[in-house]
């Protein structure tokens, strides 16, 4: 599968690049995102996948998180890929922020007229690790995945349906169960994050659940922050430092 170089910068020792392709599953053409650090110059390193949130593309999390640093330290590579399908001419994709473009919330659509184009659950755990996998210098026995908001969620769907594929992920919403190999989940939540007050993250059910299952879990409620990325920054080296301590085992 060809990939088409968009961008390359140095970064921390390492180069920020952005790629892309054709992609089988989504019928589209699909970019993404990926951080070599100096390490991977000499060898294969562990890889990192970061899912972002609504209304997101590729270009969101380079640009705001600030992970770089951590992610060269620890020597990562760090993928991340748009949020959704782009330009499939759906009827109605581009009516909502949280319905269509840029809200693929990276599961497969099992109705028309979405399904045979919103397949991201299949993109990412599937199409983008062969592709990443074949063409890049990582190893496909070290993988990790995190996120954001509706990535948040996506990294937690795509570890539990994948026991043993990721070795550790970090998510912001709701699971009930898990049957598979051992976990260890960081969660950050911004105390006055909107979508908590309003309902919608329930992160006391996530607890409950990861109690019963006797899932190792570290919940931490952040005072004062919100849903932004500026509250992505300020805590994104703890988590990279979180999978570095499994990859790196």
């Amino acid at each position: 599968m060809a990939l088409k170089q968009i961008s390359s910068n140095k970064c921390f020792g390492g180069l920020q690049k952005v790629f892309e392709h054709d992609s089988v599953e989504l019928k589209c053409k699909m970019k993404f995102a990926i951080y070599l650090p100096p390490k991977a110059e000499t060898g294969k390193c562990p890889a990192l996948y970061w899912l972002s949130g609504l209304t997101c593309t590729e270009q969101n999390f380079i640009s705001k998180s600030g992970y770089h640093q951590a992610a060269s330290e620890h020597g990562l590579v760090v993928i991340a890929p748009d949020t959704s399908p782009r330009g499939c001419n759906i009827k109605g994709e581009d009516e909502s922020w949280d319905f269509g473009t840029g809200a693929g919330f990276y599961v497969n659509a099992t109705e028309e007229p979405w399904k045979t184009n919103y397949r991201m659950y299949s993109y990412v755990t599937e199409e983008l690790l062969q592709l990443i996998n074949a063409n890049f210098p990582v190893d496909p026995q070290r993988m990790s995945i995190f996120g954001h908001s509706m990535g948040g969620h996506g990294a937690l769907i795509c570890a539990l349906k994948n026991p043993g594929k990721y070795k550790a992920y970090d998510a912001t919403h709701l699971v009930k169960s898990y049957s598979g190999s051992q976990l260890d989940i960081l969660i950050d939540q911004g105390k006055d994050d909107q979508f908590l007050s309003d309902g919608q993250l329930l992160p006391d059910n996530f607890i409950a659940a990861c109690t019963e299952k006797k899932t190792p879990v570290v919940f931490r409620l952040q005072e004062g922050y919100d849903h932004s990325y500026y509250f992505i920054a300020t805590f994104i080296t703890d988590h990279i430092r979180h999978h570095a301590k499994y990859l790196n085992a």
